[in-house]
């Protein structure tokens, strides 16, 4: 038989509705799970118990390492049952682990020293510091200061609070966001002069003899010149003639404010979508000879002045970074001070979008060089770039992504930085820390285990702490060399028994092809722990599909909220979809001016496959919830795709990226506004609602205005559609807190399982 060469997508497709049709006769057999009245309300009482029960396991996943000065040992809190915990003490040059002190002589010294009542297993202290080869240790309760002598357990107040603090995240390189202005500098490096603007122009002093200096003339208070810097050499200023755009804004009423009769109005800037941005203009002023040059490039007019970055020993050439407004091109581009010309020494240009908040740079005027990561070649990854020739060079390079850079040691000429997706045999949202060579090569992998790993460093770097697990697996921390990555000793090793003791059903990791039948998908799905065999459940879906993130949890997780509504009789996924980031340029560029698609193609056939895997799912019953973008989602869930989606909880949805906030909006949807962003609005495709629908807002949301769910109200309404809305007074940015949360569980045990939950109106 001859097999036509037709894609390989379409068998995928073909099989996968074999399979399905194959479940759906394997489901007919079964019988849909229909809980009475009885049994719903002791379903709602085992799931809070079960969720109580499993938050007391103490999951450890976060071991946070306080490091003596000399970097020679450390302390930790361990959390154990019931929400107490130990402190322990380790020597880093052997990995030697032991309890820090007896908790129950300490808790009777600090209840004699302060007369009050203390349990030795929930000591809370607001400092502690470890010295003298940990035998002895100073320790801060509220705001006295004592100090600890381990060899006898007294302790005695002190007057010396000399403490070394150190948090590993001082040693990252911490990404400065373009929404920062440029810091200005009122006085010259050299002191002999200070900055001064009066009538919108721009003045210098003599700090000796006060002598002022006009250096602008056509500033004037509607447009006047500011966000100055000073050239190194004190020679030069620059400075921006700014055309200031009025920020609009948005209101809010609080309804409910106590002690009042009346609502009371809030206001506050806001911008959205297509708002004016001020536009600054870069000009170069001489002191000595008061010569304003106007720099030979476009305003600024969008985001503001950035901060500029001078060669080595060199006060003529300074460049800084732009990003045009609509996220299409990126340049850094050098001035020259005597003439005001520039060049790019970087102008990346992109047909879809360039992710402005994960560009990286870090300037080395020394060997004129500087690094920047970029998207380019399909992944994001990291480049040497030359600033004098503009010649880029790959450092990192494959079929993964650098997800964050977390020092640079210029000295060695490499880079510490995170990544996933490099090792093929696993999650390629798993993160892995490497080190490499500024020239592409020796790089390292500091966490060879399989997992999502969480690491920090010593204070000189020699050791570090390793954290990794999985979201079914329990992380293990492990101690290790940074020179060589050996592995020194294990510090905590998690373990299910407890977890499982409980009954419940640690969540389990499905992967299918999405819509192009060949990119994985993956997500999780969660159980409940007493699921019959013989009977199939409705499904729900927890989404949300920004494009700034994704989302599938990676760490342990036996305890969730997604857990809690499995227990009342469901099966609960989350998904990450194409238009999600931490993939490909192409997987993420499926949300470009699309926001509303969400990576539904590919939701629907991961959870098509899910239930030829799993038939105890009924896909016939799906339900999908979230919050904010999430909200704009499920929402959008029920316009678009009705035929599978039906019933939906919206929390604080942006309903139309034209009422949403401007950086986020114009990120993804791009700029100027046009009719896609009419197209894709939940506001505009109101009249398309099929299914059961409730709304969630609160009425002080701070992030996305709450008109956003109000306008969606107006427009069901207008369209004659059933729904429901909840709107919750004082709330701001939430999924409805307690009592939203509880409304959301009933909402679909009333539309999924056809029950009747728990009535809290009638007494029991």
């Amino acid at each position: 038989m001859t097999i036509y060469p037709i894609a390989k997508k379409s068998i995928a497709f073909v099989l996968l509705s074999l399979a399905f049709f194959q479940t759906k006769a394997q489901q007919a057999a079964l019988g849909p799970y229909a809980p009475t009245p009885l049994e719903m309300a002791n379903a709602y009482q085992l799931s809070n118990k079960l969720d109580t029960a499993i938050r007391n396991i103490p999951t450890n996943n976060d071991i946070v390492p306080f490091w003596k000065k000399d970097g020679s040992a450390f302390w930790y809190k361990k959390n154990l049952p019931n929400k107490t915990w130990e402190y322990y003490y380790v020597d880093a040059a052997n990995g030697k682990r032991k309890v820090a002190f007896d908790h129950d002589i300490v808790a009777k010294n600090i209840e004699k020293i302060t007369g009050k009542k203390q349990n030795p297993l929930k000591l809370q202290f607001a400092e502690l510091y470890f010295a003298d080869q940990g035998n002895t240790a100073k320790i801060k309760i509220q705001d006295n200061w004592y100090q600890l002598n381990l060899s006898d357990y007294s302790l005695t107040n002190t007057s010396d609070t000399t403490i070394y603090r150190y948090s590993a995240k001082k040693a990252l390189q911490q990404r400065r966001s373009r929404w920062q202005r440029n810091r200005e500098s009122i006085k010259s490096p050299d002191g002999k002069y200070e900055i001064l603007v009066r009538g919108g122009n721009l003045l210098v002093v003599n700090t000796e003899t006060k002598a002022e200096t006009q250096l602008s003339t056509d500033g004037n208070a509607d447009k006047p010149f500011g966000d100055f810097s000073w050239s190194p050499d004190s020679k030069n200023i620059i400075a921006y003639k700014t055309d200031p755009k009025e920020i609009k804004k948005v209101h809010y009423v609080l309804s409910s404010v106590p002690g009042t009769t009346r609502g009371e109005l809030k206001s506050r800037e806001y911008m959205q979508p297509g708002d004016d941005f001020t536009s600054y203009q870069p000009y170069i002023f001489n002191v000595a000879t008061k010569k304003a040059v106007k720099v030979d490039a476009d305003p600024i007019d969008f985001f503001g002045p950035q901060e500029l970055h001078w060669r080595n020993n060199n006060s003529r050439y300074y460049t800084y970074e732009k990003v045009d407004r609509g996220h299409q091109r990126f340049r850094v581009i050098e001035v020259d001070v005597l003439t005001g010309k520039t060049r790019n020494i970087i102008d990346e240009k992109t047909k879809t979008f360039i992710y402005e908040s994960r560009i990286y740079t870090r300037y080395l005027p020394k060997t004129n060089e500087m690094l920047w990561t970029s998207e380019q070649d399909g992944w994001q990854h990291l480049y040497l770039v030359n600033t004098l020739t503009g010649k880029q060079s790959l450092i990192t390079k494959g079929n993964y992504v650098v997800r964050d850079i977390d020092s640079v040691d210029v000295v060695k000429r490499q880079v510490w930085f995170r990544a996933s997706g490099m090792n093929a045999n696993e999650d390629p949202y798993f993160i892995h820390y490497y080190r490499i060579g500024f020239d592409g090569k020796g790089l390292i992998d500091l966490t060879p285990e399989k997992g999502n790993h969480n690491l920090s460093f010593s204070p000189d770097r020699k050791y570090y702490l390793d954290t990794y697990s999985q979201v079914n697996i329990p992380p293990v921390t492990e101690l290790r060399l940074t020179a060589s990555t050996k592995k020194i000793a294990e510090i905590e090793h998690g373990q299910k028994d407890a977890f499982l003791a409980t009954g419940v059903k640690l969540p389990e990791v499905f992967v299918a092809k999405g819509r192009d039948g060949k990119t994985d998908i993956w997500g999780i799905v969660c159980f409940p722990s007493k699921m019959d065999a013989n009977k199939t459940y409705p499904v729900i879906e927890n989404i949300y599909a920004g494009p700034h993130d994704s989302f599938v949890p990676k760490n342990f997780l036996p305890s969730s909220e997604m857990q809690s509504i499995a227990e009342l009789g469901f099966i609960v996924v989350q998904i990450d979809g194409m238009g999600t980031a931490n993939r490909s340029k192409a997987f993420h560029d499926v949300c470009w001016k699309n926001i509303a698609d969400a990576g539904f193609p590919d939701r629907i056939l991961w959870l098509k496959a899910m239930a030829v895997k799993y038939p105890n799912a009924d896909i016939t019953r799906v339900g999908i919830y979230g919050t904010s973008a999430g909200g704009q989602s499920s929402t959008g869930a029920l316009l678009f795709h009705p035929e599978f989606y039906k019933a939906a909880v919206s929390a604080c949805g942006c309903h139309d990226n034209r009422i949403d906030k401007q950086w986020w909006n114009e990120q993804w949807m791009g700029y100027p506004v046009a009719k896609h962003y009419e197209e894709q609005s939940n506001i505009t495709n109101a009249a398309k609602l099929q299914g059961d629908l409730l709304l969630i807002v609160g009425e002080a949301d701070e992030n996305v205005p709450p008109e956003s769910t109000y306008r969606l109200a107006d427009a069901l309404i207008k369209a004659n559609k059933n729904f429901d809305i909840l709107s919750i007074p004082g709330m701001g940015h939430s999924d409805g807190g307690v009592y939203g949360r509880r409304r959301k569980r009933d909402f679909f045990v009333k539309h999924l399982l056809n029950a009747e939950p728990p009535n809290p109106n009638v007494s029991k």
